[in-house]
């Protein structure tokens, strides 16, 4: 997929998308570029892929394209070296709002206690703007979550569920054969192994490699 926000707008071709995370990926990144057609300051989406593990109730714990729309408010922020939140990222203050109004999002007249003016929503003509866009990615995230669903009870997959299952985006310490260790969320890790670019070896999750040794 062209990553190049400079690029021409291109035709929005809707296919079938496959349940496969790296297709997913893909597709956030697609919805990604076009919020960038619009808003060519907004930085590239460097590792889409983190978004499908990650959950923050000040962002919206729900992936969908009103989330990624709210994360690029935070993305064209960084590019104005504009400081949108306070309280360790989860209030979102009057200038997040502001670059949010930019960006199509509308918002209640009075902030939340905790959050600040996180709780942004779609306008409409923001909803008709990016309608083809919006459809094509809840569409892949639809296969992906019916793909996840068929995982049952009866299926181990480890230590990386157990840790993952209800923690959204928590993230844990992963070791490799050199002692180089990482922190990163479950789900991803589970996706596909990350590699250590020293020792060649991929980064397991502490408690797997303690179990390991043991046995």
């Amino acid at each position: 997929m062209p990553r190049n926000r400079n690029t021409a707008g291109a035709s929005l071709v809707i296919h079938d998308v496959s349940t496969t995370p790296p297709v997913l990926a893909a597709e956030l990144a697609h919805a990604w570029a076009d919020i960038q057609r619009h808003h060519p300051e907004l930085p590239d989406l460097a590792a889409p892929e983190s978004l499908i593990g990650e959950s923050s109730s000040a962002c919206g714990a729900e992936l969908s394209f009103e989330r990624l729309l709210h994360e690029a408010v935070h993305g064209v922020a960084a590019a104005r070296g504009v400081r949108d939140t306070s309280r360790a990222g989860r209030y979102h203050n009057r200038r997040f709002l502001a670059i949010a109004e930019e960006l199509g999002l509308d918002h209640p007249e009075e902030p939340h206690p905790s959050s600040g003016f996180s709780l942004v929503t779609v306008s409409p003509e923001t909803r008709r703007r990016y309608r083809l866009t919006a459809e094509r990615l809840q569409r892949a995230l639809k296969a992906h979550l019916a793909a996840t669903a068929s995982d049952t009870k009866r299926s181990f997959r480890g230590p990386a569920a157990r840790h993952g299952s209800s923690g959204g985006g928590v993230r844990v310490k992963a070791v490799c054969d050199c002692g180089r260790n990482v922190r990163v969320v479950p789900s991803v890790l589970a996706q596909a192994p990350i590699m250590c670019g020293a020792c060649k070896t991929p980064f397991q999750i502490v408690e797997a490699v303690t179990v390991a040794a043991s046995s």
